[in-house]
Order: C-alpha cells, then structure tokens, then sequence
C-alpha cells in the first residue's frame, strides 16, 4: 500500500491552527561528555566517573546506584529495567533486566475464592514483587563494557548512603507521603525513615550502605547470595511473598536486538519486547510521517489530532501481541511495517475522533505506574547508554528489606492479574501479558538512541508508565519536526492519549483554551493533569557539541556535563 498521500492532502486542505508560543530556551551545553538523570548529585557522579576515564556504560551503573541513595522514589536495586546502547562505532544492543515472576507465582495468584481480583494485593504487599534485576543487569553490562574497576562505580553510592543525602523539597515531600505506608506495609517498621521531614534535612541509608558495600566487594553475590539474599527470603517470609533463593540464584538479564525503524533519515533505536515501547514508539513515527506536522505547529489542532488518533491505534495493538517474548510469539516485523501502520490508519478521519470501540485490540490495557526514572549518557568518544529503571509505583511496594535497607518493587502489578480479564489476550498459544514463573511483565519504558546520517544525534527516554511512550514520542517529534533544541523540546507541554480510557489528557499548560473547543468539536473527551513524565535527553549540535534536556519543570533533574 502506498503511503496515506491523499490523507495527507484532505489535512493541508482543513488548515492549521493557531498553537502556543513555544520556550526559546537552551539547555546545559557540553563540549565532550553529558550525564543527565533525575537527580543533580547523581548526574555529578556520572560525570565524575567520565572525567576519571570512565566511558558511558560506566557512568551508567554508577549513576542507577547513586540513584538508589539520592532519588529512592524510583532509583533502586530492588527493581529492574532496560538499557539501549550505542558505541562509538555504532554497534547497537540492547539489556533487559526487568523483573521477572518468581517460581511460586500463579495466574491466579491475586485472585479471592470467588474469582474476584483482591484489591492491593499486587501493589501493596510482599506478594507484589518481581525479582529483582538492576544489580545482575549492572554486573553484565559491566562485564561486556566497562572499563573501570567494579569498586569504583560503587562506591560512590557507597558513600553517599553513608554521608548521607540532603532532601530538596520534592523528595521531602514525597517522604512525608508514605509514612503511613511505611508504618502498615513493613514486617520491621524502618524508623530512620519515619519522622515529618523537611527540605534541607539529610537522610542516613546506613544499611543500604553495608549493602552496596557487599555488591562493591562480591559483584553479583553481593546481592542474590549471602546476607542480601538472606535478608530478602526473611522479609518474604514475614510478609507471606514468595521469592525464594532459587528465584534470586537463577535470575538472569539477557541482551536482545534492539527494535529499529527510520523517520525521514533518521534511525530510530530502541527497546524491543518485553518492553512495549520501541515498537509502539516507531509504529507511531511511521503513522504521522505522511502529514505536514511541521506546517501545523507543535500542539495545534490538527497536530495533537492526528497524533491522538495514531496512539489509539498502536495502544490497540500494544494491549493485543506485546509482552515477554519467552512466553509468546511478539510479531515485531509485522507491527512496525509500513503496510501494517498504513492500514491501521485508513480508517483515520480528519475531521473526527475515532471511537476506542471502533478500533480492534486485544484488550483493555491495566493500570501501569507512572514512577520510573531514565538516565541519558554520552561520553568523550561518543559512547551512548539510554537507561530507564524502576520500582514500579513510588517506592515500589513501600517494604524496606530489614537488614538489608533497600526497597522492594512491586512489577507483579504490571501483569494481568485475572486470567479471564480481557486483559491478556490469546496470542500464539499464550496469554500475552498473564502471570507465569519466570515471566518478565510488559513494560512501556522506551529508552531511545536516535541516529542522523549514521551518527549520534539524540538520546532519550522518560518515566511516565503507559504515558512514557507518548513522552518520548512528542519529544522526538519536537527536535525533528519543530526545530526545538534539547531543553525546548523537553519543556513543552505534553499531551497523552491511548486506547483506553477513552479521552486525551493534556497537560495544564500544554494547549490553549482555543484548541481544546476544536478538539472537542471533533468528538475528543479531554481531562487536563498537572505533569506528564519527566524526560532526560541529551542532543548532538551540529558543531558536535551536546545540549542536554533535563526535566527540571517535573522534577530535581539535571544536566551535568564537561
């Protein structure tokens, strides 16, 4: 099929309106090397880490570890996540190290006798969490790409659980919002936590400390063995979860080929299964490439239209064939070819809204949190690592492993917890997104390397749960469409839609009074919220210098660079 040429004509013919002014702001510029995360103390140690002849990979493992100590809403080494990494040469993979389901787990796991879902139980209690995958994942990148010693990129989370972090006032805030968590979901209740705190006071992770000790000195051991992997087992068996030792013992991260697809020359590469979010973010790049976006202007009418109208339809098939691909046969090919994105959007309107229920999927997507945090890293030689990790919900499941002093996630949520919920849908012999032991859940993290002309040109990606592709995405189409720099891009207001709920939400400060009457003439629902997503990007200039897009409007993110 040819491309949606005539769509693409009837949209010039309906006009552009008009759109808010965008921020003429410039980011962070570097001349050589960038670190940008959601944290400034955590950036610094990545670019102290490069300055000590680190590359990016280094960098990486030591800010996800400092992270742990310094943003612990969402850092962690109780969690796991995904990299995307590009050498200097080009040479491109990919690590999973999302969390997977233990031995003991069911696809009724979460189910009462009656068959009815039991609220809370995958997201706030022991039972909801996955095993973990951020230190083996740290430990195999380490092995493929690091350079310096293992010792010196944990250390310095080493000692800042030991010195101590001072809280801004969106941490202090955020620990004051789980005290009553941290008093009814722990087995040992975490006194050094538990106390009414404000900006400028310093937080002690003293057995965190003695933990990242163990990971410095043991490696992989120092966590899924020994006292750490004791501890864990303890804490599982007072609070009635089930990971065991052998779950620990036998987890693995895996390096996979990443997921790619090209935008008017430019290479997009990115996370494939278990993550939803490479291939949902190249299905929705192919879906507008045909229409004048650029001509209409970031957020006018007909822009935040028709990217609305492709997000229904790739959520549609996200809901349908994406999870873990040991469990399913995942039709990547398929999903990101252009005939199947064309015929997708033949039913495409520009003068209406498409109804959720006119547009086939496989099911009602469940609820996925939206506390996750992204690093982006490019280092002197042009060495890029995207990562994006999480706990899942703020603080995971809000359990602190007694002895042991980290965190725990709570990813079983992310399954389907009820196996005759339209939520998991029958694909290829197997229910796409339900619960199995080993099992990694689907994800939307989207961490994203783009190439221009067989060079670096952007790295990228943002928390936000099923909102993170639809960040990323406007983000991208900001730089290549727009003409904004890297913190422009990653000021602007954002907007996100899928297939279900059926309504589009914009952020307060996203669109004018104006265009939502149009949207809304076009049969749109909207329901504006405060913040989508907080994104850390990093872009080549032309002059090879780097600017950096810290998400400072959502969050404590910070560019750092040299």
């Amino acid at each position: 099929m040819k491309r949606l040429f005539f769509l693409s004509i009837l949209l010039i013919l309906a006009g552009c309106t008009g759109t808010p002014t965008e921020p003429k702001v410039t980011g962070l510029i570097a001349d050589s090397a960038m670190v940008v995360s959601a944290h400034p103390v955590a950036s610094q140690v990545g670019v102290d880490i490069l300055k000590k002849g680190g590359n990016a990979v280094d960098a990486a493992i030591a800010v996800q570890l400092a992270l742990a100590i310094a943003f612990p809403e969402a850092g962690n080494i109780g969690g796991g996540g995904f990299m995307v990494y590009r050498s200097k040469d080009g040479d491109i993979t990919t690590l999973d190290f999302r969390e997977k389901a233990p031995a003991a787990s069911t696809p009724t796991m979460y189910l009462d006798e009656d068959g009815e879902v039991i609220p809370g139980l995958s997201s706030k209690s022991h039972l909801a969490s996955g095993v973990p995958g951020s230190v083996d994942g740290m430990v195999e990148a380490h092995k493929k790409f690091g350079t310096l010693p293992w010792s010196d990129l944990v250390q310095p989370a080493v000692d800042l659980a030991l010195n101590g972090i001072v809280l801004t006032d969106k941490a202090a805030e955020n620990l004051n919002s789980i005290q009553e968590d941290l008093k009814n979901q722990n087995s040992v209740e975490p006194t050094f936590l538990m106390k009414n705190w404000t900006p400028g006071d310093t937080v002690k992770w003293i057995e965190m400390g003695r933990t990242l000790e163990r990971i410095r000195d043991q490696g992989r051991d120092g966590f899924y063995a020994g006292k750490t992997a004791d501890d864990i087992v303890a804490e599982m068996q007072r609070g009635k979860g089930i990971i065991s030792l052998e779950d620990l013992k036998n987890y693995k991260s895996r390096w996979l080929e990443p997921v790619t697809g090209m935008y008017k020359g430019y290479k997009i590469i990115s996370m494939p299964p278990p993550s939803s979010g490479g291939v949902a973010l190249i299905q929705l790049l192919t879906a507008i490439e045909p229409f004048p976006i650029k001509k209409w202007g970031p957020n006018s009418t007909n822009s935040v239209h028709l990217m609305v109208e492709a997000e229904r339809r790739v959520y549609a098939d996200r809901a349908k064939y994406l999870g873990d691909p040991d469990f399913g046969n995942i039709p990547v090919n398929q999903l990101t070819k252009v005939d199947h994105i064309n015929e997708r959007m033949s039913t495409f309107s520009p003068d209406r809204a498409t109804a959720s229920t006119e547009v086939s999927g496989g099911d009602v997507p469940g609820f996925e949190s939206e506390e996750t945090t992204h690093i982006s890293i490019v280092d002197k030689d042009g060495n890029a690592v995207a990562v994006t990790t999480t706990l899942n919900s703020w603080w995971g499941n809000k359990v602190v492993v007694a002895g042991s002093g980290f965190f725990l996630n709570n990813e079983m949520d992310d399954f389907s917890p009820d196996p005759s919920n339209p939520a998991v849908y029958q694909v290829s012999g197997g229910k796409i997104n339900g619960i199995a032991p080993g099992k990694s859940m689907r994800s939307s993290m989207t961490p994203t390397i783009i190439e221009k002309d067989g060079k670096l040109f952007m790295v990228v990606g943002t928390p936000g749960g099923s909102t993170i592709i639809t960040s990323v995405f406007q983000v991208v189409v900001n730089v290549l469409e727009h003409d904004m720099g890297m913190q422009a891009a990653v000021d602007a207001g954002r907007v996100h839609s899928q297939w279900f709920p059926d309504f589009v939400i914009p952020e307060e400060d996203a669109l004018d009074e104006k265009t939502i009457l149009e949207l809304e003439g076009k049969g749109h629902a909207i329901s504006k919220r405060k913040f989508l997503g907080r994104v850390d990007a990093i872009l080549v200039l032309p002059d090879g210098k780097l600017e950096g897009g810290a998400d400072w409007k959502r969050g404590d993110d910070a560019a750092k660079g040299y």
